[in-house]
């Protein structure tokens, strides 16, 4: 399969993906394809870790001496708790996706936010300082990427969730640029936005109830407007369709999930990440797997 690592030594390093459910994720393409690319004698593998079990995945990391460990629901917060220090994005947020070595020590950082910042700039060549931003959703994607775009100077960012109180932690992220749009005044924030994300599952294909659905009135959205989905299966959500029949600019969910690896890879290696040939292997995989003429394969 596209993806496997080959060619294993004694000497191979291994780094790889702590989840529950893991099988399905698209980390093993994307890092061995880096690790082939850069001529590197690594691999990378996904470990499926119940619930709980974050902190032993840390402990098994140090003692096996992995070189990088990527972390996925639920273990964001259990993971936190069990490195030896905390990037100030990872503290802020209370979440870690990414564990590397400095030194002795086992750091957890928080790649979602840089990554989705590299995929605006590259994807739609845009910079949020002094933008008006709108999120849709308060879940750990959504915190990351409001705490993202407050970093990078956005003027005001307008959190938009079916519960009042998560939208509110997550606005409070932003500090005083932050805030909450209620039922009323939704369709006007969207209205007025530069920049309209969708950070909630909505959408995504094969997730309950959800992939025929839209997170949002595409109606409200406005010609040269940037709309983001995090969702990327499919990589043309209804939302991004609907999106750019209204004339906007639209970003999948595949630039924000290319490049916090990415980034993944430039803390474990100290290596500059080769985003092309990282793209291509995901692309590849994710176009083989959705034709119906080789029909479904696991990522």
């Amino acid at each position: 399969m596209n993806g496997d690592p080959v060619g294993l030594t004694g000497a191979t390093r291994l780094a790889g993906v702590i989840g529950d459910p893991v099988r399905h994720s698209l980390s093993p393409i994307l890092h061995n394809a880096a690790f082939r690319a850069c001529g590197l004698d690594w691999a990378y593998l996904a470990f499926e870790v119940a619930a709980g079990s974050g902190g032993a995945a840390v402990a098994a990391m140090r003692t096996l001496d992995l070189g990088g460990l990527s972390v996925t629901m639920p273990h964001k917060g259990d993971v936190a708790a069990a490195v030896d220090r905390l990037s100030p994005v990872a503290r802020r947020l209370g979440a870690v996706n990414c564990v590397h070595w400095e030194g002795d020590d086992l750091v957890g950082e928080n790649t979602d936010g840089a990554g989705f910042l590299r995929s605006l700039a590259e994807d739609a060549g845009f910079e949020p300082k002094g933008r008006r931003c709108l999120v849709v959703g308060a879940g750990g994607a959504a915190r990351a990427v409001v705490l993202a775009l407050r970093d990078a100077g956005a003027q005001d960012i307008v959190v938009v969730n079916r519960s009042a109180q998560r939208a509110g932690e997550a606005a409070a992220l932003a500090g005083p640029v932050g805030r909450v749009a209620g039922p009323d005044a939704a369709g006007a924030a969207i209205g007025q936005a530069d920049l309209i994300v969708n950070a909630t599952p909505i959408g995504m294909e094969g997730h309950t109830s959800q992939g025929n659905r839209l997170p949002l009135d595409p109606g409200l959205i406005r010609p040269g407007r940037i709309v983001a989905d995090l969702v990327y299966h499919p990589l043309r959500t209804l939302l991004l369709e609907a999106a750019d029949s209204r004339g906007a600019v639209t970003v999948s969910g595949v630039g924000m999930l290319l490049h916090q690896a990415g980034l993944a890879f430039e803390h474990w290696t100290g290596q500059a990440a080769p985003i092309t040939a990282m793209r291509e292997a995901m692309l590849g995989h994710v176009s083989a797997r959705d034709d119906p003429e080789q029909g479904e394969r696991e990522p």
